[in-house]
């Protein structure tokens, strides 16, 4: 069983569905809202749980009632919540997400996410040393990803480092990091728009670029590869990103070829977009592993 630890944020994600997205000062007519459990960090924690991993999960939450049941959340999902604290007198991060033409808009409020700091990890030091694989996002403060990344690299513990959302990524956390995951939109910031592939030679078989409904591509030493992805009706695509992630994070942990991890994670990514919210629709390791 692979030992994963996800450091980044929790949030309750407040969803509305609707026919249509509405522009700046329109007013649309929507079809439903719903409050599900969400954030980057804690649906890579429920996703690799569901496939087969043993996940520790550090963040922040409020001392609201949606901090509680994003806790809650975790221990059905059986995510372990010995470094998830809440913070006092603080409401728990929030996820504003537009559900319309086939895609989703979201704007998020990081709040409780913004004291998962350098300080706090150095508490869980423990979880982040035991484990095969440590997955972060950007939700998260930049020098909490940083110093998390000279973690890493001083004790041999591979990183993965989801750069979403986009913004620029220091040298240091690049070189430290183990694999990389950004999508067209956040390599370009990361990278420069039009180097990308330069980018791909710069990093065989550490950065992995994500392309939809076009597949993965990355650099294997020798020649650029595309992993294709698997075509699915989607019913909510919120989420699918941080499945391919976990999955990609399990799959690495267990020592799996990286062709076969990129075509695991793409499988459960698929899988993922087939049910409504960030992890309702999240696959365990027997339906992804059926489906291959």
């Amino acid at each position: 069983m692979a030992n994963i630890c996800v450091i980044g944020s929790s949030s309750m994600d407040l969803v509305v569905t609707s026919s249509k997205r509405p522009g700046a000062g329109e007013t649309v007519l929507g079809e439903s809202f719903k409050t599900v459990p969400g954030g980057k960090g804690a649906n890579q924690a429920v996703a690799a749980a569901r496939l087969g991993a043993s996940v520790s999960m550090i963040g922040r939450v409020g001392d609201d009632h949606f901090g509680e049941a994003i806790l809650n959340n975790f221990r059905a999902n059986q995510v372990s919540v010995d470094y998830v604290e809440p913070v006092t007198d603080m409401e728990s991060g929030t996820a504003h997400i537009v559900l319309a033409e086939g895609d989703n808009s979201i704007v998020v409020v990081k709040a409780a996410n913004d004291e998962v700091t350098p300080a706090y990890i150095d508490q869980a030091v423990q979880a982040i040393t035991a484990a095969d694989m440590v997955l972060i996002q950007q939700e998260i403060p930049e020098e909490t990803v940083e110093h998390v990344s000279r973690i890493c690299a001083e004790h041999g513990v591979p990183l993965l480092l989801n750069p979403a959302p986009a913004r620029p990524v220091k040298d240091e956390v690049i070189e430290n990091a183990a694999y990389i995951t950004p999508n067209q939109h956040e390599a370009a910031i990361m990278f420069g728009e039009g180097r990308v592939s330069e980018a791909l030679r710069r990093y065989p078989n550490k950065l992995f670029i994500t392309e939809g409904s076009s597949g993965v591509r990355y650099f294997d030493g020798q020649e650029e590869v595309v992993i294709p992805s698997y075509k699915v009706e989607a019913v909510d695509t919120t989420g699918a990103g941080d499945t391919f992630n976990a999955a990609f994070a399990v799959a690495l942990a267990e020592g799996k070829p990286i062709a076969d991890s990129v075509r695991f994670a793409n499988r459960a990514a698929s899988l993922s977009v087939m049910k409504f919210g960030a992890q309702g629709g999240m696959p365990t390791r027997q339906e992804v592993e059926e489906n291959l």
